[in-house]
């Protein structure tokens, strides 16, 4: 073979939705990689996709397993819907028992046969199929069998030196059952691959890799979600916001209430707007009100909803005279109903970067975070994971709407996360007394894009939509958390709230 090939080590395609991405491109075609992690993570599940995609391409390849039997990989395969057909596999254990002789197969265990005579029969299989691609499983039983490190490290750099020679694509997999997870190997493959396995205290488990090493590839570093559900492992890229364009942003986002008056118009594209406030103040009929007049001019909308079923969602609207089921019919309207206990940072950031790229979504809303926070397992970062995707957003110029609740309904109140300076508007919701009865006021504190009204109105809802009163100048103590009204009764609202949050 000669070592001056053009196309040597070009990255081929692993199989495994997202990890291309991550791999810029594939894995090297005629190199070594490790793919590591504990039992559970996945391992097998990729070495299938890998091979099925090659098998795909009109390429040759072999599954050696010195752990699982045959039987137990087609098992696996069809709770995939995998199909192996054209997928050799050659297994060094023996077959399940059977009451058939004819069918018996005569094959010895892997501890009953010396390490040389364990890896010939493994190499012999290779130089007679000659295969392009090949999965390895496991190299814990090539350790046993080498009763030290030095000696499992010369016999996997021969492996190594052989599947080289023979233009060979491998995944070498690995269990990590060994009593020292020692990184002995990582210097000798061409890639290496960690797979983990995260258990919260409530709910799902949560899957993560990264990749260690790739040599002469610009990787994308850190780690990133995956989950393993019926039709094989799909990984979650993290979101780097920096590898999108800036995009020109356009007309402002009106609501088409009388809080257009205290924004000094609408939102601005490309920008993040924080709803703040107690349970209950209207957080959320706010962003639909915004997101109904996006509908009304065509625009695509994404609603991600953590805290309510989507039946409530619906009906909410329908009760302020805005009607959803229609844009939902025709596809204009995706609204998202997720279970944070099951859902991974990744995985959203993924299913909203789709929703923008695939269906040139212009409002995002995310209700709520609260809900998302409780959830995560390392909640310290979600500031972090909101900075990437409202940067991204921000840059595709889409309008984010942010969902925030407040600790308490009155009195003194404060967030788990202060996500203020990552938003370009923060609009604030309070309830306040007067005159006998539990009112609302909104208040807008910031925007960046230009100018708004710094006076407190009440608000409330009806059949008719948001209803938005004059400015209270006799107010005070909102920004303590005990609003209080000292004006007259006539200049408050009439009508009663009809709807909460």
């Amino acid at each position: 073979m000669s070592k001056d090939q053009p196309f040597d080590a070009a990255p081929i395609s692993s199989g495994v939705p997202g990890l291309d991405h991550i791999l810029r491109g594939g894995f090297a075609a005629g190199r070594s990689h490790l793919v590591e992690g504990r039992p559970g993570c996945g391992k097998t599940t990729i070495g299938l996709q890998f091979l099925i995609d090659g098998r795909n391409q009109g390429e040759r390849c072999l599954y050696i397993t010195l752990s699982e039997s045959k039987r137990e990989l087609l098992s696996v395969a069809e709770r995939h819907n995998f199909d192996l057909k054209g997928i050799e596999i050659f297994e060094l254990v023996p077959p399940e028992l059977s009451l058939d002789a004819g069918k018996r197969q005569t094959l010895v265990h892997s501890s009953d046969l010396e390490l040389g005579e364990t890896v010939q029969m493994a190499l012999d299989e290779i130089e007679r199929l000659m295969p392009d691609r090949v999965v390895f499983d496991s190299l814990s039983e090539i350790r046993l069998l080498s009763q030290g490190s030095l000696r499992y490290r010369r016999q996997v750099l021969a492996l190594k030196s052989f599947f080289l020679l023979n233009r060979c694509t491998v995944l070498m997999l690995d269990d990590l059952t060994g009593e020292n997870d020692d990184l002995n190997l990582h210097s000798v493959c061409h890639g290496v691959i960690r797979l983990e396995q995260l258990v919260p205290i409530f709910g799902g488990e949560r899957r993560r890799l990264r990749v260690v090493k790739m040599r002469g590839v610009q990787i994308r570093g850190g780690y990133h979600d995956f989950v393993i559900r019926p039709g094989g492992v799909t990984v979650f890229p993290r979101l780097i916001a920096a590898e999108h364009a800036v995009a020109l942003g356009g007309d402002e986002l009106p609501s088409g209430t009388k809080l257009d008056s205290l924004l000094k118009g609408g939102l601005a594209r490309g920008t993040t707007t924080l709803l703040m406030g107690p349970s209950g103040t209207g957080k959320s009929s706010i962003a639909l009100s915004y997101v109904y007049q996006a509908l009304r001019g065509g625009e695509p909308c994404y609603f991600v909803v953590f805290d309510e079923a989507l039946r409530i969602v619906l009906e909410r609207a329908a009760g302020m005279g805005m009607p959803l089921e229609v844009f939902l019919e025709s596809g204009l309207l995706q609204i998202d109903q997720v279970d944070p206990a099951e859902l991974s940072p990744g995985e959203l950031a993924n299913r909203i970067q789709r929703a923008v790229e695939e269906r040139g979504t212009k409002v995002v809303v995310i209700d709520s975070l609260t809900g998302y926070l409780n959830a995560m397992p390392e909640e310290q970062f979600l500031v972090l994971q909101m900075h990437e995707i409202s940067t991204y957003l921000n840059q595709r110029g889409v309008v984010t709407l942010l969902l925030l609740a407040n600790h308490g309904l009155v009195g003194p109140m404060s967030v788990s996360v202060d996500l203020t300076y990552l938003s370009d508007t923060v609009v604030l919701l309070r309830y306040f007394e007067a005159h006998g009865r539990i009112r609302r006021a909104v208040s807008v504190v910031k925007k960046r894009t230009g100018a708004h009204e710094d006076t407190i109105r009440e608000f409330a809802f009806s059949s008719k939509g948001l209803s938005v009163g004059e400015a209270l100048t006799k107010f005070s103590g909102v920004l303590t958390g005990v609003p209080t009204y000292h004006g007259a009764e006539e200049h408050l609202m009439d009508q009663m709230p009809s709807s909460d949050d």
